[in-house]
């Protein structure tokens, strides 16, 4: 059985099977008003630190442990990381720690979550800039000999590129990293959600799922 990630980020006993390309904006954005930065993503992060190195000095709102280690890696100050890893819950976690604060939300092209009119909807004084944008990547070769395998899907958009290169079969199983992406699957996914929102964790579940077969 072999366990497919669908993110290039190397992890051990996987083999990687990236969907995605991120492309960051080339653009520039004046930081000099905002007292508070929200990233949803580590593409965000590294996205930023392209365009501005200010943001460094600003406070850093973050959606996971994992975007929270990419800001302080780069230099950045973490003062709140989320508890619940899904959008529209962070938002209502950091509605009353944004009050008063002039906020700068950066994000993807394409995003699911309402987690920017929430925050509006509250009275936090909040702007949205898109610093980079995701696309499928090229197609590559899939041979799984119809043996069992499982699939890490990390994002609603890693599941659309998937379905547009390949086909589904009654031997795959999908691991999603939490509801939103469980949620873009087709009806007739087989399909697991991590307790944990992290790629780590998706591993360790899937692993734990070979044991049991």
């Amino acid at each position: 059985m072999n366990i497919y990630l669908l993110s290039d980020i190397f992890h051990e006993g996987v083999v990687n099977l990236p969907q995605i390309k991120v492309t960051c904006k080339d653009m520039n954005i004046n930081l000099t008003s905002y007292e508070a930065l929200i990233f949803t993503s580590k593409n965000g992060v590294k996205a930023i630190d392209n365009i501005n190195k200010k943001w460094q000095k600003i406070p850093s709102y973050s959606i996971g442990e994992q975007t929270s280690k990419e800001i302080k890696r780069l230099g950045g100050k973490v003062v709140y990381t989320a508890i619940d890893s899904y959008g529209d819950n962070f938002a209502c976690e950091i509605k009353e720690k944004l009050k008063n604060k002039r906020v700068l939300f950066l994000r993807a092209k394409k995003i699911i979550s309402n987690l920017e009119n929430i925050l509006k909807n509250s009275g936090i004084d909040i702007k949205s800039e898109v610093v980079y944008e995701t696309t499928c990547s090229k197609k590559i070769a899939l041979n799984t000999k119809n043996k069992k395998s499982f699939f890490i899907f990390t994002s609603p958009s890693t599941v659309e590129c998937f379905f547009k290169h390949y086909k589904w079969n009654k031997n795959y199983t999908a691991i999603c990293i939490g509801n939103v992406t469980a949620k873009a699957l087709p009806l007739n996914v087989s399909l697991h959600v991590s307790k944990i929102q992290t790629i780590k964790a998706c591993i360790e579940f899937s692993k734990t799922l070979i044991k049991q077969n």
